[in-house]
Formats: structure tokens, C-alpha cells, sequence
């Protein structure tokens, strides 16, 4: 149950991000207790912001972190801060850089049903308003655009069905039989309060559509 007063956002208040994020790399192996996340961000500086040269501070809550990479190079414990709010990188590039993150969260554990959760044995996920920083490190704030790509793995008995944004590109079973993967890829650029995943055993009904152009495209509604 969520006791937390949400904090005001004013628009008086309003300043530019000091970075963006043009493209996330997910990789999230659902567990029920031990989530993993490989994230792989593409950052750059904001030219609209009104400071320069300051430090990537990112958003996040609950989570492990386990290792972090600039440019894939493993960053010293000095060169970064991680506290119950967020991480802060203290010298990040002036010039376009990316950033690679794990962290492992605890889906059955988070009863705030922000970020990633399990529900009768359904991993579910709740970004709206400020969930995604529960996921990985991130700048969670709706004027951050990027796209996503996402490859989603879980035991394939559990969770049969594996959804996230965007199209479908691959499917597959991991080494050993017992897990699969789906990747998917949404090529528009959208706010991280957006982004949706979900696995678990699933039920679905199917049809077909055909747009204007004659291009028929499959349909399917989960429950």
C-alpha cells in the first residue's frame, strides 16, 4: 500500500534536462524475487539546459546496483555516488556517451505496484508518473524522449507470454531449455513513464486488421 504524499512538480519550477537520452537497451530477466536489468543508455548533453559541464544525476528507488560502465569502461566506486534518491556520475563526458547499468530489483517485495511487480504470478509493470526509476537509473521526467529496445526473459512455464512496446522481432529458448526470450523494438521516441512490460501464463484473443494501404497486420488482446 502506497503511504507516500506525492511532492508538487510546479511549473514555476520547470528547468531543462542537463542530459538526454535518445536510445535504451533493456535486457530484463524476470525473476520473482531477484529481477535482473542490463540497461544500456545513450546519453548526451541537453544544449537547452542552463548549466553545463554539471554531473549525470539520474532518478532511481529500490534498487541493487550492481555494475556500472561509461563508454565500456567499469567506473571506480569514487567516480560515481549512489544514495536512496538516485546515482550521480561526477564527471560525465561533455561529448555523446553511453552508459551501462545492472541492477536487480524484487518484484514479489514491491507492494508501491511502481516499477515492476508480480500479481497472482503475473509480472506486471506501473511507470505513471514516476515508476521507471524503480527499473533501472534513470531521467525519469516526461520531457525525456528515447527509443526502446527491449529483450524480456523468464522461465517459459511461468511466463509464456512476454509483452513490452513495439514490435516483435525475435523469439527464442535459452540455453538449457527452461527459459525463453522475446525481444522487442518501439521505434518512436516516448516519455519512460510509457514504457510497459508483461509476462506470465496469458490468454489471448486474435483477429486481423487491414489499414488503408492494404496491409494487414495481427491483432491480439491479452487477459
Amino acid at each position: 500500500m502506497k503511504t507516500d504524499t506525492p511532492r508538487p512538480i510546479l511549473l514555476k519550477d520547470y528547468r531543462p534536462p542537463d542530459f538526454l537520452i535518445d536510445k535504451v537497451d533493456l535486457t530484463i530477466a524476470l525473476h520473482p524475487t531477484r529481477t535482473r536489468v542490463d540497461a544500456r543508455l545513450s546519453l548526451r548533453r541537453n544544449p537547452a539546459a542552463e548549466s553545463a559541464d554539471v554531473p549525470l544525476r539520474l532518478d532511481g528507488e529500490h534498487l541493487e546496483l550492481s555494475r556500472i560502465a561509461l563508454g565500456g569502461k567499469e567506473l571506480h566506486a569514487e567516480s560515481y555516488i549512489v544514495d536512496e534518491k538516485g546515482l550521480t556520475v561526477k564527471a560525465a563526458p561533455n561529448d555523446p556517451f553511453t552508459l551501462e547499468l545492472t541492477t536487480y530489483i524484487n518484484p514479489d517485495a514491491n507492494t508501491a505496484l511502481q516499477g515492476i511487480y508480480r500479481s497472482r504470478g503475473v509480472y506486471c509493470s506501473q511507470c505513471e508518473a514516476e515508476g521507471f526509476r524503480r527499473i533501472t537509473y534513470f531521467l525519469d521526467r516526461p520531457d525525456v524522449l528515447s527509443v526502446y529496445s527491449v529483450r524480456l526473459e523468464a522461465d517459459a512455464g511461468e511466463c509464456p507470454v512476454l509483452l513490452a512496446n513495439g514490435n516483435p522481432l525475435e523469439r527464442g529458448t535459452l540455453a538449457g531449455g527452461d527459459r525463453h526470450y522475446t525481444v522487442w523494438k518501439d521505434p518512436h521516441p516516448k516519455p519512460c513513464y510509457l514504457f510497459a512490460v508483461v509476462g506470465g501464463d496469458l490468454s489471448s484473443i486474435a483477429s486481423t486488421f487491414t489499414t488503408k494501404s492494404k496491409r494487414e497486420v495481427d491483432l491480439r488482446i491479452y487477459v
